[in-house]
């Protein structure tokens, strides 16, 4: 009598029989023994299949077993070190529940843009079954965090009567003969709820029609926002400091191994310790301009330089190899490595050709301007911890930001970069608490008042100094799981120009 059971709960069966469902990785014949990596979304598994007269009825279909087939196996289950996953199943029996032909991923090499097509099916590779994973509880961790300190959870709606964060971003639709606007932050209805219950935060999807293509930008990702009342920028600056370091906590506890599997770091992200960096942005200014990002951005050339000439030779040798190998596996692997070495290349000559524009920008950065993308990757490589810019210029930030009362230049507002040169994944700020400042600054933006008025009624009737912030769930995977790209960190990425499947 066999247990049917899961990959992940294999431990808890050794000497007994079990039956495992799940899809064909690989199928290894050798002789009298057939290798079946198995995969059932909890982990992978070696089956092993002897020939021999308990196996006559399914030695020739499990010898060709191809790529992704369903099939239920039975068999006993032993601890093997060497196997994948710890474990092996010498099979007993087993059934074709579906045979997959021609499946579309195969262990040749892919370009990036032909696995975002098949991205249904990239699913199913172990490495993005791994971030996907590790996004999972990222999620469950930032719900955890406020759930567990006292903050209500509001959702707030997807159609949106006005910009929340400036008009230039908003994605336009027909809701029954009225404009309406796909929302780019649940912020400003997640205040109202603040003034409820004084502790309050809202998950979910927020879209923007920024034409970027950069690694950094999707046009529809994931966004929490908690929201404080009776709360100054600095309390807020702390919430956001505890929250990351406690999130930071929760994922190298429950996915270390997998983290390494990606190839991160995982020393740099345990330096991620309260008390974060924090400067103000004039002191930002100042570092770019200053000798230290010069040094960092020539250096930067020259490594790369050097490297895309490395990458030139071993192409070239990968190409021989190719051309002289005899068997087909060698082959195939010459191949997929010059495929990743041509991808890094490529990659790097493009970074290559930014370098001097970034090296301009930053030696003529001009007090005034926004931090930009390349600013921003500058300041948080120049940190070993997560660093926070505070008090921006009020004219390039939003207009519910609080203007500073000791410097009406200034907003009381902050960003967090996450260090490595990831970038921002956080943005807040106090919220302008004061009416006729509010007004003022609604006006200062050209922004017509009507769609405004129910955000105005939060200052005429018992208005308090108050705060929140936002934290991109994508960018804060791709920083945990050391990524270059934000695309692999959503299920189904939305970009420009991108939008199947």
């Amino acid at each position: 009598m066999s247990i049917s059971t899961t990959i992940a709960e294999l431990t808890e069966y050794v000497g007994q029989t079990v039956t495992l469902h799940g899809w064909v990785l690989r199928n290894t014949p050798k002789g009298k023994l057939i290798f079946v990596t198995l995969r059932d979304g909890t982990g992978h598994c070696q089956c092993v299949v002897e020939r021999g007269d308990a196996s006559e009825s399914f030695f020739e279909e499990a010898k060709h077993l191809t790529q992704e087939s369903a099939i239920e196996v039975t068999g006993s289950v032993s601890a093997e070190e060497r196997a994948i996953g710890g474990f092996e199943v010498r099979v007993t029996n087993l059934r074709t529940i579906q045979g997959a032909v021609d499946y579309p991923i195969t262990p040749k090499p892919h370009g990036v843009d032909y696995l975002m097509k098949h991205r249904h099916l990239w699913f199913r590779s172990q490495r993005q079954h791994v971030i996907l994973r590790i996004r999972h509880t990222l999620v469950d961790a930032i719900r955890r965090y406020f759930n567990d300190n006292g903050f209500v959870l509001i959702d707030t709606p997807i159609f949106a009567p006005a910009a929340g964060e400036g008009t230039s971003t908003l994605f336009e639709l027909d809701y029954f003969g009225d404009p309406v606007y796909l929302a780019q932050t649940g912020q400003l209805y997640v205040e109202t709820a603040c003034m409820a219950h004084r502790k309050v935060y809202c998950f979910g999807p927020t879209f923007r029609a920024e034409k970027s293509k950069t690694r950094r930008h999707l046009t529809e990702f994931w966004m929490v926002e908690p929201e404080i009342a009776f709360a100054s920028m600095d309390d807020v600056i702390d919430l956001a400091e505890d929250m990351v370091c406690s999130l930071v906590e929760r994922v190298l506890a429950d996915h270390r191994a997998d983290l390494e599997f990606l190839g991160r770091d995982v020393e740099a992200l345990e330096r991620t310790r309260k008390p974060f960096h924090r400067i103000s942005y004039s002191e930002a200014a100042e570092i770019l301009r200053g000798p230290q990002a010069k040094e960092l951005l020539e250096k930067d050339l020259a490594e790369k330089t050097a490297e895309i000439e490395e990458l030139g030779n071993r192409i070239d040798e990968l190409i021989e190899t190719g051309k002289t190998a005899k068997k087909k596996w060698q082959q195939e692997k010459a191949a997929q490595q010059e495929q990743t070495a041509r991808e890094r290349r490529t990659e790097l000559e493009e970074e290559v050709s930014n370098i001097p524009q970034h090296m301009e920008l930053a030696a003529g950065f001009e007090w005034g301007s926004d931090l930009g993308g390349s600013d921003e990757t500058i300041i948080s490589r120049l940190h070993v911890q997560p660093v926070f810019v505070h008090r921006y210029p009020k004219e390039v930030k939003a207009f519910y930001m609080r203007v500073d009362r000791e410097d009406d230049r200034l907003v009381e507002n902050f960003d967090m970069l996450a260090p490595e040169g990831f970038g921002e994944v956080i943005g807040g700020s106090a919220r302008e608490e004061d009416y006729d400042v509010l007004l003022s600054r609604i006006r200062e933006q050209g922004l017509p008042q009507e769609p405004y008025e129910w955000y105005l009624d939060l200052r005429r009737y018992g208005s308090v100094p108050h705060g929140g912030f936002g934290l991109g769930v994508e960018r804060t995977l791709g920083w945990l799981c050391g990524l270059k790209h934000v695309r692999e960190t959503i299920p189904f990425p939305r970009m420009m120009g991108k939008f199947y499947p």
